[in-house]
């Protein structure tokens, strides 16, 4: 069978949408206080990564349902004056706008929190990714409508672009079955710490 054959594809898509249930799971399953604990981990780490200090916009995202917080993260590289873009969900994909601490944001789709629609769209060359699982090659699982992907191949075609997903440990999984479209990440940052990905190989 060929590799991204019709069949093998489907079958590749079922796969991740077990895998994506089971991580998101077990993300549910941690309490409160220890997701809170492991997030300010995560931010901390991130202020310390190397390519997001050096970036001219970094775009985070607003969490929803068990998400790791990114917000502390935003509020520290805007503290020390770096730019922070959030994304928007729209039918061309996400378009990202640019955000700063207070400003009002709206309700999206998904039950998201967006930045004011109005706002003029920017390019950022950083992104802070939100995954449902991950692996050890890089490969990530969103929650299936390939958002980031795009966003991913569209802003690498004009800038480099470098890429961190965030996430708990308990979503890392053995091996993501990897699709055609999927763009994977420079690096994932868990509390168990940072693990970065040759892309060299």
């Amino acid at each position: 069978m060929a590799p991204h054959s019709p069949s093998s594809e489907t079958t590749d898509a079922a796969r991740k949408q077990e895998l994506r249930r089971a991580a998101l799971a077990a993300r549910d399953a941690l309490g409160v206080e220890r997701r809170q604990v492991a997030s300010a981990t995560i931010a901390r780490a991130l202020l310390a990564l190397p390519e997001l200090t050096q970036a001219r916009l970094v775009a985070a995202f607003w969490p929803i349902r068990s998400e790791v917080d990114p917000r502390p993260a935003a509020e520290g590289l805007l503290a020390r004056g770096q730019a922070v873009a959030l994304p928007q969900v729209t039918r061309e994909g996400l378009v990202f706008r640019e955000w700063r601490a207070g400003d009002t944001l709206v309700s999206g789709g998904f039950g998201l929190s967006e930045p004011d629609p109005s706002l003029p769209p920017v390019d950022p060359d950083a992104l802070i990714v939100p995954l449902a699982a991950f692996d050890r090659s890089g490969q990530r699982i969103g929650y299936g409508r390939g958002y980031y992907d795009g966003a991913i191949e569209r802003l690498s075609r004009s800038q480099p672009l470098f890429t961190v997903g965030i996430g708990f440990a308990v979503q890392e999984v053995e091996r993501v079955p990897a699709e055609p479209h999927d763009r994977p990440l420079d690096c994932v940052i868990t509390e168990a710490g940072l693990i970065r990905f040759d892309r060299t190989a």
